[in-house]
């Protein structure tokens, strides 16, 4: 399919390519949204992208990456933004059911958490702070929802100047559409879309020079 985009100059299969240290964010991999008996747990296609994201945490965790784990919680809804999701507002206050950590994408022992209040992982939070203590210049994307937070985080990834790459299958949404227009906007303007097999052979390469270092 043809990219109109392309006659006024964008370069949507052009590459930023991965630098020499990766980090991770993982954008509200919690139970309100992987979990079905809540009512934003219900997508298939989040489902998927928590076994793929597990996956490449493993290959990440193996080569000393940094992992920020990032929720959305609130102390009540008084002080939650004025989201037009009211399960957000309502629901995702602290220590309720809903905010705790997807166990599968979570490993207490190794990642760093993080709470966030708006759509981006970096609005008001330390992630940018630890990703510069670890000299980290390439952010991986991960978690849901792609037409808001990941897209947000990923904006915010690359307004720092940092190279972000999206793994295609570690990002999911309510909906295939809004989905695949987001990737394919953030593609052509501030990251890479790749799949995860070269994220894969991305972090094992690391593994390997960390290990002879």
């Amino acid at each position: 399919m043809s990219d109109a985009y392309e006659s006024f100059g964008y370069q949507p299969e052009s590459r930023i390519g991965f630098g020499k240290k990766p980090g991770v964010v993982v954008v509200d991999f919690q139970t309100a949204f992987t979990d079905p008996s809540f009512p934003l747990g219900k997508s298939p296609m989040i489902g998927s992208a928590v076994e793929a994201t597990a996956t490449l945490l493993k290959a990440a965790r193996a080569a000393n990456a940094p992992v920020a784990n990032v929720y959305t919680a609130y102390s009540s809804a008084r002080d939650a933004p004025y989201w037009k999701v009211p399960t957000v507002v309502n629901e995702f206050h602290h220590g309720k059911p809903g905010t705790e950590f997807e166990p599968r994408t979570y490993d207490a022992s190794y990642d760093t958490v993080f709470c966030k209040t708006g759509p981006s992982v970096f609005f008001q939070t330390s992630v940018v702070q630890l990703f510069i203590k670890e000299r980290v210049d390439t952010v991986f994307v991960t978690g849901c929802t792609t037409s808001g937070c990941i897209r947000a985080s990923v904006i915010d990834a690359f307004s720092y100047g940092f190279r972000v790459m999206v793994p295609e299958p570690c990002v999911a949404d309510m909906d295939e559409g809004p989905h695949r227009d987001n990737l394919r906007d953030i593609g052509r303007r501030y990251s890479d879309i790749i799949d995860l097999e070269e994220s894969l052979v991305y972090f094992e390469e690391i593994r390997k020079s960390n290990a002879v270092d």
